[in-house]
């Protein structure tokens, strides 16, 4: 587990709260079974993400936050970060879902839409968007 004294390298340059938002996602990732080098740019960009959005309430929360405590997460698929995600026409609507994966990860009225969710999936796992036809 990552603490406020050990952390990635490459968070050591954010605000404390930011960093500490960090190591909290990582930590959480960690335990789930993620890759040390699959979770850091996933937790470095939600945290960055988060930070930016944070209301004060949220902020004075995190700072009273134990990061190293966490449950496993039973519905984690860390096997799947590999996975390309795909993007298809069901039920009239649109899925994205990581191959391989038991559910659909969002459902959308549009492809753009699809197309768009599926890509900020992808680009947090490094791997490639799959786009079928609608009568795939």
């Amino acid at each position: 587990m990552w603490t406020m004294d050990d952390y990635p390298n490459s968070w050591k340059n954010f605000d404390q709260l930011e960093r500490k938002k960090a190591i909290d996602i990582g930590n959480a990732m960690m335990t789930d079974g993620y890759k040390e080098e699959d979770l850091i740019p996933i937790a470095t960009k939600q945290a960055q993400e988060w930070f930016k959005d944070a209301s004060d309430e949220e902020l004075n929360e995190l700072k009273n936050k134990k990061i190293t405590q966490h449950k496993k997460d039973s519905s984690a698929r860390p096997e799947l970060m590999d996975h390309d995600v795909e993007v298809y026409y069901v039920n009239h609507a649109w899925q994205v879902k990581t191959k391989g994966a038991k559910r659909a990860d969002s459902t959308h009225d549009t492809k753009n839409e699809a197309v768009k969710r599926a890509k900020e999936i992808a680009e947090n796992k490094d791997v490639d968007v799959i786009q079928h036809k609608k009568n795939e």
